[in-house]
């Protein structure tokens, strides 16, 4: 029971992860204009944040009897996240703020490698959870 609930919670990181990423963001870009689609995202993203690293935790606690490597890969999407959250973004949003794109541009391809990362990291997690 606990396995399964360990599946069930990192696919759900898993999925968040993958719709907030190539479905919200872009949907928003497509829909709105960037001014009005950029300050959205901006209040979003502590939100998904918040969601990947409470995810994360809790899939590490649920895992770390059954598979520590799991656990330790959960922790670190945690981890990275929390850092992301509490560093990343802030420094995204000031070089944006002060109009320097080439900074955003460095910043945001590391937060969009960072997510991609978590989600390779979560389907490894769900692929050894199901074996």
């Amino acid at each position: 029971m606990l396995s399964q609930a360990a599946v069930l919670l990192t696919a759900l990181l898993f999925g968040g992860m993958l719709l907030y990423s190539f479905g919200f963001a872009s949907f928003l870009f497509s829909a709105l204009p960037a001014e009005a689609a950029g300050p959205l995202l901006r209040r979003a993203f502590p939100h998904f944040y918040a969601f990947v690293i409470g995810c994360a935790l809790a899939g590490a606690a649920l895992t770390a009897n059954l598979d520590g490597t799991s656990a330790l890969i959960l922790g670190l999407i945690a981890f990275t996240a929390l850092l992301a959250r509490q560093v990343l973004m802030p420094a995204i949003n000031t070089a944006s703020d002060v109009g320097n794109r080439r900074r955003f541009g460095v910043l945001h391809t590391g937060s969009v490698l960072v997510t991609l990362a978590h989600i390779v990291g979560s389907s490894v997690v769900i692929l050894r959870l199901s074996a």
